[in-house]
């Protein structure tokens, strides 16, 4: 049996720890490594080894019973975040470690979420009981009031023997289901289909396990492996046809593209061909190396089967998310940077080859979002967190030997509309015809761009149809206020026209743009901002301050809730007003008040016209976009101002 478990945690709560441990218990290394020692299996990064924290989702390979464990160790940063939740993608069970001293932390909220949303079934481990302060039943009443009530913890003592567990725990998991509770009582406990329950509970996230011990010390950790093995079952079919999920995308030392993929159905073998979709367009290329990876090391596979991690060389274009050949669809991610940065070098360096390694790292991190602005000569990225930026200057300098700094980073905006409205756009220079009608909506908030197609093909061929679907969805579109994505809108293709002869590839992306934006000038935008949802905890002689940090941040927020000399504020802020907070909160609660901050989507602006007036954008100079339509007559192309056009237009 094949299966992937990843291994997740707030910062410092042994996540890497307890990684090294298995890989140890397994026979899978023969040392165990630390991270303050810096020789730890999976974090063979020199970043990871100086800094002391898990930056890429490495993965290892143990056996354990008859089972094949892929064993991911995921970033505990939140500036990496993105490349955790990729991963999360293509497990079929995930180990939140949280440690006894500390208990659920901010970051422990943020993959709790994410574990949630993509339905992976998850162990806890509470971790470093052997540490002064330890409290293992404080700890599992904070994972049942701010995780999940249905925490369930096993202890070595509940077991009778491997596979049979005694009857306080099996009253324990009856009692949260009616159902089960009376064949419980009716039949009595079989251990074999007792079994079977607890793993289709913990599958359908109805029980989640709960452990404790100390990684470092090896305490409870071989009893949570076989209780892991015991519960966790897949049922991948090898005979079926070929289906995979893309998680990563790498570089190896000579710059061949490497595509990480977990197999979930079927087997792939080299040379064979894989079907997939990316950016709208359908593609088939041939495998030409399969690698299993195993920490650093690289292994040469003829071939490979549903349940297996890999990595293969000749697919070129397949971005992570990207199901393959019989998986069609595509995972869609949540966790998205707020802020933006320009990339600084030296003028010896020509933009264009920055560039080039900018979409290298582009393709393996696509949250980076990499942006080339052809007027500025300048490249900007998307990031998570000032830590993200200074591992990326290291990373930059050590594969393309560039020195570079970054920009300060900027909140990222975006922009909507109020109310409906048709735009019109009209491209027709001389020997060039396209024209597009298309209405905007706006949309639910956060619910990004939505086309539809109202069209019908006696006004407009198909193919153009398409074509105007594809222009719409395959880039960021500028606002008029700040020249920031437009989003949160519903977009209509209503009619068009083609000329038969006249009409060329790029005459309806110009045709789709101009409608757009005259669709923009004709309506009211407005501005939006990330927002955080935060959870802060401090003692109650802090509870002023906050209220007033708060009120001064310009949060929303529930009531105070107050436990014993704790008080807890939940609700939500612009992430402008609240991305340097936890520092603050560290400091005047001496370190003892605690913040989770997580991404909570897009939402009015607080400083509208502040920002409007700071950003200076002129929507008339934009060298990407233009409200006017071109028009032909006499043999020689006119430009016709937005608030003009319409009475101009051909349908």
């Amino acid at each position: 049996m094949k299966k992937t478990i990843g291994i997740f945690a707030h910062v410092d709560a042994g996540k890497t720890t307890l990684a090294e441990q298995l890989l140890y218990i397994t026979n899978t290394i023969q040392e165990r490594g630390r991270v303050d020692h810096q020789n730890a299996y999976m974090d063979r990064h020199d970043i990871e080894k100086e800094r002391g924290i898990t930056v890429f989702a490495d993965q290892a390979t143990m056996l354990f019973n008859d089972s094949t464990y892929y064993v991911m160790d995921t970033p505990g940063h939140v500036d990496f975040s993105p490349e955790m939740e990729r991963a999360i993608a293509v497990m079929d069970a995930a180990v939140v470690v949280i440690s006894a001293v500390e208990g659920v932390e901010g970051h422990t909220e943020t993959v709790w979420q994410l574990l949630r949303k993509h339905n992976v079934p998850t162990f806890l481990f509470i971790n470093k009981i052997d540490r002064v302060g330890a409290d293992a039943a404080r700890v599992l009443a904070e994972i049942r009031s701010e995780l999940t009530e249905d925490a369930c913890m096993i202890t070595e003592e509940d077991m009778l023997h491997e596979g049979v567990w005694q009857a306080p725990l099996i009253e324990a998991v009856a009692e949260r289901d009616e159902q089960l509770l009376e064949a419980y009582i009716k039949q009595g406990y079989e251990p074999s289909r007792w079994l079977k329950v607890m793993s289709d509970m913990i599958k359908r996230e109805q029980l989640f396990p709960c452990f404790s011990g100390s990684a470092l010390q090896n305490v409870g950790v071989i009893h949570f492996l076989h209780q892991l093995d015991l519960l966790i079952k897949t049922d991948y079919d090898p005979q079926a046809a070929f289906a995979g999920r893309v998680y990563k995308i790498r570089h190896d030392d000579q710059g061949a593209r490497m595509t990480y993929i977990k197999a979930l159905g079927g087997m792939l073998r080299v040379r064979d061909e894989i079907m997939y979709s990316t950016g709208g367009e359908t593609i088939t290329e041939k495998v030409t190396h399969i690698r299993l990876i195993n920490g650093g090391r690289l292994i040469a596979a003829d071939q490979v089967q549903a349940g297996d991690l890999f990595a293969v060389t000749g697919l070129t274009a397949a971005a992570a998310g990207d199901g393959l050949g019989n998986l069609s669809d595509r995972t869609v991610y949540e966790l998205v940077p707020t802020l933006k940065s320009k990339v600084q070098f030296d003028s010896s360096i020509h933009p264009k080859d920055m560039l080039r390694g900018f979409r290298l790292l582009d393709a393996e991190d696509p949250s980076l979002s990499v942006h080339w602005d052809e007027s500025a000569q300048a490249i900007h990225i998307h990031v998570m967190g000032l830590i993200q930026l200074e591992v990326l200057e290291r990373i930059v300098f050590e594969r393309f030997g560039y020195q570079i700094t970054f920009g300060e980073p900027e909140i990222l905006y975006k922009e909507t509309i109020t109310e409906a409205v048709v735009g019109c756009g009209h491209f027709e220079p001389l020997k060039h015809y396209a024209e597009v009608h298309l209405r905007l909506a706006p949309g639910e908030r956060n619910s990004g761009i939505v086309f539809e197609n109202a069209c019908h093909p006696d006004m407009l061929p198909v193919n153009y149809q398409h074509l105007v679907a594809q222009h719409v969805g395959e880039r960021d579109h500028h606002g008029l206020l700040t020249g920031s994505p437009v989003t949160d809108l519903k977009i209509t293709l209503l009619k068009g026209r083609a000329h038969n002869k006249h009409t060329h590839g790029g005459d309806f992306r110009e045709a789709t743009y101009r409608a757009l934006r005259q669709g923009l000038e004709k309506t009211t935008n407005r501005l939006l901002e990330p927002y955080y949802h935060f959870k802060i905890k401090v003692s109650a002689e802090y509870i002023g301050r906050l209220m007033s940090d708060l009120m001064q941040a310009k949060a929303s927020f529930e009531p105070p809730e107050t436990a014993g000399d704790q008080v807890t504020v939940t609700g939500s802020a612009p992430v402008s007003t609240m991305m340097n907070y936890s520092m603050e909160l560290a400091s005047y609660t001496k370190g003892r008040g605690t913040i989770s901050l997580v991404y909570g989507g897009y939402d009015w602006c607080h400083n509208e016209e502040e920002v409007i007036e700071r950003k200076r954008y002129d929507k008339n100079a934009d060298p990407e976009y233009s409200s006017s339509s071109i028009f032909c007559a006499k043999g020689s192309g006119y430009s016709v101002p937005w608030d003009e056009a319409d009475r101009h237009m051909h349908v």
